[in-house]
């Protein structure tokens, strides 16, 4: 049995459904399909899911929802299925956006699925209209619990004996991804790109031979190709190596759907719906190992860094768990933390902070931590570079820093891990695009003007 997840690019429109429905048909063992609301049909074009956020917080709802409501009825009308499908939408989404008594998160959850449960709908309804045995399922039906509020949504570890009969299905199971329920029967949506945690849940669950996540490139590249003009592609990666670039950066897979399938050894490979042909890239507990340290290079931005000096602070017991205390108070998590005998920088994503946040902050390290110096910067872009071969590799964090300094910008933070598959460097987010090519061509273009 395969789980295949198809993101919003390949089910953005009629023809997209229909590449999808060609896939299935060609490999039997697609018996689990995980679909995403509908994606861009071209680069200007919204998202649904975005069109039902801002639908959520408008003012005046009926033109957004119209948006939502005709993206679905193209679809219907494309494909020539039935009127009745789209009869139910105007009502559930107007309920949706008019409940009373849910909070504010839980009311928007239930806005955003909609766009992967009519998706799902609408997905089902055409294969069977082709003569396919489909069937749509429910998260809800299927035994997708997810932890109730206050804590993270996560599935519950109880709920994967429930998922696990989902290997004795005959047919096809159409599942929207990126929801699920609680106990209590409260929709509850994972971060944005969640659809590829529910596949990944579902592979686990079931045991598969092979998570497939169909999206819209061949493979995975060694850099971004919007700033590096035709990079490399990547045929394997380890799971630890898929982790940390998605972390960094890689949008093609979400980072939180590498732990179920980790945790069951169950490989994944990305494909393109607009070339199922195409190898794709395979990720795996190991690869072939190869002549390159460097696996891949990827960035992010948006991060700030709290710096804080005390004199003699490598001395002072509990100083760091303080200090991290002080930021588990304000529901705040960390990046990275490199420091010093008597500094320590905490590397923050930044849209954790407000001015406010940041100043409670500042005096609590002042005054209850006793420290001397306490500020924070922002503007900040995390560059990693990846690889396994990186702990058998000497002088690799020479080369990346010279290669650095030759385009004139300054390393505000590095940063390595015990594993040694990736090393970090913190740069201002100007200096970003330049710096990533900088590495690429350190690592990558000379070794191919070489072999």
């Amino acid at each position: 049995m395969f789980v295949s997840k198809f993101g919003g690019t390949s089910m953005a429109n009629a023809s997209q459904f229909q590449k999808v429905k060609s896939i299935i048909e060609m490999d039997a063992r697609r018996k689990l399909i995980v679909v995403s609301a509908p994606g861009k049909r071209f680069s200007a074009d919204q998202k649904v899911t975005d069109l039902l956020i801002e639908t959520f917080y408008d003012v005046d709802r009926q033109g957004k929802s119209q948006l939502v409501i005709d993206r679905f009825a193209s679809i219907i009308n494309e494909l020539s299925l039935p009127d009745e499908l789209l009869e139910l939408l105007p009502d559930d989404l107007d309920n949706r956006l008019n409940r009373q008594d849910l909070q504010v998160q839980e009311q928007l959850d239930l806005v955003k699925a909609l766009g992967e449960e009519y998706s799902a709908r609408l997905f089902a309804a055409y294969l069977q209209s082709q003569g396919l045995p489909a069937h749509y399922a429910d998260p809800k039906d299927i035994g997708l619990c997810l932890t109730s509020p206050p804590s993270i949504v996560q599935l519950r570890e109880d709920a994967f004996v429930e998922l696990s009969k989902l290997r004795d299905i005959s047919g096809i199971l159409v599942i929207p991804g990126f929801f699920g329920y609680t106990k209590e029967g409260l929709l509850r949506t994972f971060e944005r790109g969640g659809s590829d945690i529910t596949g990944s849940i579902l592979a686990a669950a079931v045991l598969a031979e092979q998570y497939e996540n169909f999206t819209d490139v061949d493979s995975v590249f060694v850099a971004n190709p919007n700033i590096v003009e035709c990079p490399e592609t990547l045929e394997e990666l380890t799971y630890r190596e898929m982790r940390e670039l998605s972390y960094a950066g890689f949008s093609v897979f979400h980072d939180e759907a590498l732990m179920p399938v980790y945790r069951k050894q169950i490989p994944v490979v990305i494909k393109n719906t607009n070339n199922p042909q195409a190898p794709g890239t395979r990720i795996s507990a190991y690869r072939r190992t190869t002549h390159r340290p460097v696996t891949g290079i990827t960035a992010d931005e948006g991060f700030s860094i709290l710096y804080v000096s005390k004199y003699l602070m490598n001395r002072e017991l509990g100083f760091g768990r303080k200090l991290l205390q002080v930021l588990e108070e304000e529901e705040i998590s960390y990046e990275h933390t490199p420091s010093g005998l008597d500094d320590i920088s905490v590397i923050i994503r930044s849209h954790y902070l407000d001015a406010q946040k940041e100043q409670r902050i500042i005096t609590r390290v002042l005054e209850e931590l006793g420290a001397e110096v306490a500020y924070f910067r922002h503007g900040l872009s995390m560059i990693v570079l990846v690889g396994e071969g990186m702990r058998h590799s000497t002088g690799l964090a020479a080369r990346a820093t010279a290669a650095i300094s030759r385009t004139g910008a300054n390393i505000e933070m590095i940063n390595q891990g015990s594993s040694e598959v990736s090393l970090v460097f913190g740069v201002l987010k100007d200096d970003q695009e330049k710096i990533v090519s900088a590495l690429y061509h350190e690592f990558f273009s000379t070794v191919k003007a070489t072999t």
